[in-house]
């Protein structure tokens, strides 16, 4: 009995299309399956194959198994059709069954010769050749060429170009070759035009679009790409904002949704952020449980950062409970689990925060695989992890070297995964990794009114040689500085992490506006860094370096000393008194014609020229710093504290002793409005140590870093010893100093966030004193005599407080950091020297 199936009739694809804004087909290719007339079961020898050239016809045969009985049935030639054209290999595929054979009729897909694109500027041949499917010597399949100009639009929008079209175009050849060409039209970038935000109450829209990666596009968008739209950064933003929310209190935030709608006219992006807010809470208590027998939960308290009465923060909670496990682990209960509680008051707006420690899964690391790590050897990125194979799976210490790892800087993107083990207790930790470029070369330009202009070249290596060293060589040359600096930073010194720091440095200084002198240093520092806690770090460090004292003749050319002779012109004291001016202390009366003694011509300080005599100083230091750091972000800080604690002690051989020490503070809140505060103090001592008398190149030089509104080295003590002829000298340092500033930064709210301009309004107070350098020079015979007066130093040391009150303009430019000051002076020094506006910056290209 015959068996009918369904009768298969022209079954045509012709002129399928493609999005405009995707792909264009301008040809058709018809297949067709053509079967005419019912099949009675017979031998596979009895399919004739017609139209083949390349493949052989066994190979087309073996598509048709028989079935029951050794014999094609309707069913098995439908099954081997199918599978036949899913091949790809055939343009056409047509089954006829006449004179009791089965004749199967064939049209072979042409071969590709090459595979060509036109058009593409942005992207490189190399790059869409990887991607598309289509290779030369393949067969040419439809559905793969379709497939393949998807790919490359989608390539293109992923760099911001939604407006591109992909044309495929089939060259016919000899020989049924063919070469498939992709013509692009790139498009317009498509940017983001808006970014709104619909239910924040809390935040503006300006404070928000500081949080998130995504920006508008504006006059300087053409230097990034954040302005291009990309899906996953903005739904990377939503993760943002809800922890941006979550960290200022908002325990039941939500970002409901972000929103993407193309706008064709203006060809560009609405991006819309959809929040619910919830209110704020505060912490109500925060309490400790333990249900291991034996743990005592009250060793943990020092460890919350969560205070009762402050702002819920999940920031807070996350660290402290990652603390608190890390400390649990140390102390012998390897599978203690903290879990953080919170019992919320909707009424009163407040949490209770409990603390709750248990015993978890007795889990081993049966081992860590890396991938993706070509360049970096396995045991750099193994050190980062506080555990290895054999240890007890703990997920706090997973994720400190998850976060590790990213804060290396080597890598694009870091994910820690699990997968089970070889048993129920065992878990494998995949580590994937993809490596980005760490090196760089950078040309850097700047100018500044204390440096002048100032050009700098540098090359430098984060991951050297896959090791995870650092090295940088750097060299600057400027208006009033000049110099070579060299790097180097074994991060793991021995295993242990310890970070070695060696530097070596040349720096020439020159003479100024402000300085009659300039100074070479050459110099030797290596340092040992290592990370107390996360929020507090020690360096400690030796230095070892000469300084030298230039000096030009027109500022060195008056000799006091009557007994030498030996000078073409030797101004002898009498001479100063009766030809150049000096006063003659008995009566204040100067008989000289000019008034202005051997310092006319503008001498420079007498413990300058001491120096320059002296010759070449070395100093042998030793030295730390302890640096406590809670800043929400070092680079753009807007909450947290930074404080600096440095002692030197020189000594350790060398020419020079004494004992220096400085703190700095500077505490960032953020008020109302996106405004933020900024509270800053410091302060430093000079000691004298030993015999040995301080140099003046070792004291503190104070001035707009101080009190802005002053000139660099502006404040202080100062030579005036031929202040009553009109001059005043250089200036000499102090010992001492203190400073306060309260400034407060705003952004501009008419101006797109990204462009990254902000306001500040301040207040500066500070002092400078104490100078106990050299005063005279017995060596020479400079020192004060009756006859001569001003052949000593005379200096003034008056321990006033220096006031300021400015306006300034910060801008984080794609150029580099930008700063314009404009600061008026209200108390100040007899001889302070003012300077109201100031202005610093660089770039890096």
């Amino acid at each position: 009995m015959k068996t009918w199936r369904s009768f298969v009739a022209a079954i045509v694809l012709t002129g399928f299309s493609i999005p405009a804004t995707s792909v264009i087909w301008p040809v058709t290719w018809p297949v067709t399956w053509l079967l005419l007339a019912p099949v009675a079961a017979q031998s596979v020898d009895a399919i004739a194959i017609e139209g083949n050239r390349r493949v052989e016809a066994e190979t087309i045969r073996s598509y048709f198994r028989p079935g029951p009985g050794g014999h094609l049935d309707q069913a098995a030639i439908d099954d081997g059709l199918k599978e036949l054209v899913g091949t790809g290999l055939f343009q056409d595929v047509k089954i006829n069954h006449t004179g009791g054979r089965i004749v199967v009729s064939v049209v072979e897909n042409p071969v590709i010769d090459r595979v060509a694109f036109e058009g593409n500027k942005k992207v490189k041949d190399e790059q869409l050749s990887a991607e598309v499917q289509s290779k030369p010597r393949g067969t040419l399949s439809r559905p793969m060429v379709q497939s393949d100009a998807l790919r490359i639009a989608e390539i293109y929008r992923h760099s911001g170009r939604y407006d591109v079209r992909v044309t495929p175009e089939i060259i016919e050849r000899s020989n049924n070759r063919v070469d498939l060409v992709f013509t692009v039209d790139e498009g317009a970038k498509t940017g983001i035009k808006t970014i709104e935000f619909i239910g924040n109450n809390a935040f503006t829209a300006a404070r928000l679009k500081d949080v998130i990666k995504t920006h508008e596009t504006n006059f300087l968008s053409f230097l990034g790409s954040a302005n291009i739209y990309d899906p996953d950064r903005v739904e990377a933003d939503r993760d943002l904002i809800r922890r941006f929310y979550l960290k200022h209190g908002y325990a039941d935030v939500q970002v409901v949704a972000a929103l993407a709608e193309y706008d064709r006219e203006s060809k560009g992006f609405q991006v819309t952020f959809k929040i619910e807010e919830g209110q704020q809470y505060r912490v109500a208590t925060v309490s400790f449980r333990s249900n291991i027998a034996g743990f005592d939960p009250g060793i943990l308290r020092s460890l919350s950062r969560v205070r009762e009465g402050s702002l819920y923060n999940v920031e807070a909670i996350e660290k402290s409970v990652e603390d608190m496990q890390i400390e649990a682990s140390r102390r012998g209960y390897a599978f203690a689990v903290v879990r953080p509680d919170g019992d919320r008051n909707f009424e009163a707006h407040t949490v209770g925060i409990m603390f709750r420690v248990e015993e978890g899964p007795r889990t081993y690391i049966e081992r860590i695989d890396i991938r993706g790590n070509g360049r970096t050897r396995d045991y750099v990125i193994r050190r980062e992890f506080d555990l290895s194979e054999g240890d007890a799976y703990n997920r706090a210490l997973v994720d400190r070297a998850e976060r590790r790892l990213k804060n290396l800087d080597y890598f694009k993107t870091v994910k820690i995964t699990t997968e089970p083990g070889s048993s129920s207790d065992r878990v494998i930790l995949i580590v994937d990794l993809e490596e980005k470029s760490t090196g760089d070369f950078s040309v850097s330009g700047g100018y500044s009114t204390t440096d002048g202009a100032l050009a700098e070249v540098s090359v430098s290596e984060r991951n050297l040689l896959g090791r995870g060293l650092f090295a940088k060589a750097t060299v600057s040359y400027g208006q009033y500085s000049r110099g070579l600096s060299l790097s180097f930073v074994e991060p793991y010194l021995l295993d242990y992490r310890i970070a070695l720091g060696l530097d070596a440095y040349y720096k020439e200084q020159l003479p100024t506006d402000y300085t009659t002198y300039g100074v070479k240093t050459i110099g030797f520092a290596p340092r040992l860094g290592l990370a107390l806690r996360e929020d507090l770090t020690l360096q400690l460090r030796y230095s070892l370096y000469q300084q030298e004292v230039s000096l030009d003749s027109a500022y060195n050319n008056c000799n006091n000393n009557a007994s030498n002779t030996s000078l073409a012109f030797n101004p002898t004291p009498v001479y100063i008194k009766d030809v150049l001016g000096g006063v003659d202390p008995t009566n204040s009366v100067s008989s000289g014609l000019y008034g202005y003694g051997c310092y006319g011509d503008g001498e420079s300080t007498l413990p300058v020229r001491k120096e320059l005599a002296a010759g070449a100083t070395w100093t042998s230091q030793i030295g730390y710093t302890l640096t406590y750091n809670t800043l929400d972000n070092n680079k753009n800080p807007t909450d947290g504290l930074l404080i600096d604690f440095k002692q030197d002690f020189a000594g350790v051989g060398g020419d020079v002793t004494y004992l220096k020490s400085a703190v700095d503070a500077k505490y960032y809140t953020p008020l109302v409005s996106d405004l933020i505060g900024l509270i800053h103090l410091q302060g430093g001592v000079l000691t004298k140590v030993g015999d040995n008398d301080l140099r003046m190149l070792d004291h503190f030089q104070m001035g707009p870093n101080l009190v802005r509104g002053f000139a660099t080295n502006g404040i202080g003590p100062r030579d005036i010893t031929y202040a009553s002829f009109g001059a005043v000298g250089d200036a000499l340092g102090g010992t001492k100093y203190w400073g306060a500033s309260f400034e407060l930064q705003m952004p501009f709210w008419f101006l797109p966030s990204e462009v990254g301009l902000k306001g500040a309004v301040y207040a500066d107070a500070g002092s400078l004193w104490g100078y106990e350098g050299p005063t005279s020079w017995t060596a020479t015979g400079e020192v004060n005599t009756p006859a001569c007066p001003t052949c000593g130093l005379q200096y003034d040391d008056n321990n006033v407080v220096r006031t300021s009150v400015g306006v300034g303009l910060i801008w984080a430019s794609p150029f580099g950091p930008l700063r314009f000051d404009y600061a008026v002076p209200i108390t100040k020094g007899k001889y302070d020297i003012v300077q109201e506006f100031r202005f610093g910056g660089g770039t890096s290209f």
